[in-house]
């Protein structure tokens, strides 16, 4: 026989489906959960679950379930009434058995307030009420965010210097609820292909900085006052233009701090993957760009991937015999990439020769004697 424990296992399992028709604004339907377990032989044990069953419902409490009961025949005790079906036939009874009466209230008061400042989230609160629920706390903060963006969807302002009455660490703590909102209430405006919160939604952020000496005295003077070595935000270098005909581009910093002065030239320290941050720099499109990456696997898909943005790029101590000349050991990461690469017929014989082997000889392992006399000009 079915226990009272069961039931409200039962019962709370269609909680979902109860706060779904609340936010439809559908009138309560009764909950039926079937009664499905027949007595076995043993009557004492029959009368005692059946004892515990009444003495939970609506019958002895005043609220909770109803039992409706069916007279069956049995083998052993003759007709016997047992119960087939359970039911909560009101919404208090229902909400009060499986202590939900306050929750709900909670759940109404912030549905009105959520739909009544945005009905166009009515499709996401009946998809997702228990976030409805779990954020009772900070609805009123979360309402004050997303008036701002609905009033302001291109703020270009940090994160912490919006101005909403919210403490300044509020949206950074709850940016994944946040995000869910904003994505429905200001869809038009949102950065769809930017999955960094921030550029999602057109807020300023901590940029990865662009760090290149000026290689031309001249140059240097005239630009920056002199300064050569510099460092700064990547949206900032994307609109620069620096009047430089050549651009080199190392690995190693060192070899960037080190690297020999040249006519209008500015030389870039990569450092690893980092090179995908210069994808989006127009003014290179026009300029002659030299890559200058690790002898193994990882160096020729970094220069790939800046080839893939900048098709004339060319790379420089990159090559067999560099390696035969300085490499004594040293490992590589592994690789299984299986995508076309943009390298020319050399460079992939060598890539494929450095996988094969997981070699890696690094560019601080090169002496700078024999690096400055193969460093190509424009």
């Amino acid at each position: 026989m079915i226990t009272p424990n069961e039931i409200r296992k039962k019962a709370e399992s269609k909680y979902l489906a109860y706060l779904r028709s609340v936010v439809e604004g559908l009138v309560f339907e009764p909950v039926i959960i079937p009664g499905n377990k027949k007595p076995d032989d043993d009557m004492v044990k029959f009368e005692e679950e059946l004892t515990e069953l009444i003495a939970h419902s609506k019958e002895k409490k005043g609220y909770g379930y109803s039992i409706a009961y069916q007279r069956v025949k049995t083998r052993k005790h003759g007709e016997q009434d047992i119960p087939v079906s359970i039911s909560f036939q009101t919404e208090h009874d229902y909400l009060k058995f499986i202590y939900k009466e306050k929750e709900t209230d909670h759940f109404r008061h912030d549905l009105n307030r959520i739909l009544s400042a945005f009905p166009e989230l009515l499709e996401w609160v009946s998809k997702y009420p228990y976030k409805v629920l779990d954020n009772h706390e900070i609805w009123e903060d979360l309402l004050k965010v997303c008036t701002y963006f609905k009033n302001n969807p291109k703020p270009q302002l940090y994160i912490r210097e919006l101005p909403i009455d919210v403490d300044t660490k509020f949206i950074e703590r709850n940016k994944g609820l946040v995000k869910e909102l904003l994505d429905v209430i200001i869809s038009k405006f949102v950065n769809l292909t930017d999955s960094r919160f921030e550029t999602h939604f057109n807020l300023r952020y901590d940029e990865p900085v662009i760090r290149f000496r000026v290689l031309d005295k001249s140059m240097s003077l005239s630009l920056f006052s002199g300064a050569d070595d510099i460092s700064i935000p990547i949206s900032q270098f994307q609109k620069i233009e620096i009047p430089a005909e050549t651009v080199y581009i190392v690995e190693n910093k060192m070899n960037m701090l080190t690297f020999p002065s040249q006519p209008n030239s500015i030389v870039l320290w990569g450092h690893g993957f980092g090179v995908d941050l210069l994808k989006d720099v127009d003014w290179f499109q026009t300029k002659k760009i030299f890559y200058w990456g690790d002898l193994d696997a990882h160096g020729f898909l970094i220069l790939s991937e800046l080839r893939s943005h900048y098709r004339k790029v060319e790379s420089f101590l990159m090559d067999r015999e560099t390696f035969d000349k300085y490499y004594q050991s040293g490992v590589g990461t592994e690789t299984n990439i299986e995508k076309e690469l943009c390298l020319t017929p050399d460079e992939y014989k060598m890539f494929a020769f450095l996988k094969s082997g997981n070699y890696r000889l690094e560019q601080e392992k090169i002496p700078f004697e024999y690096a400055l006399k193969r460093i190509p000009s424009k």
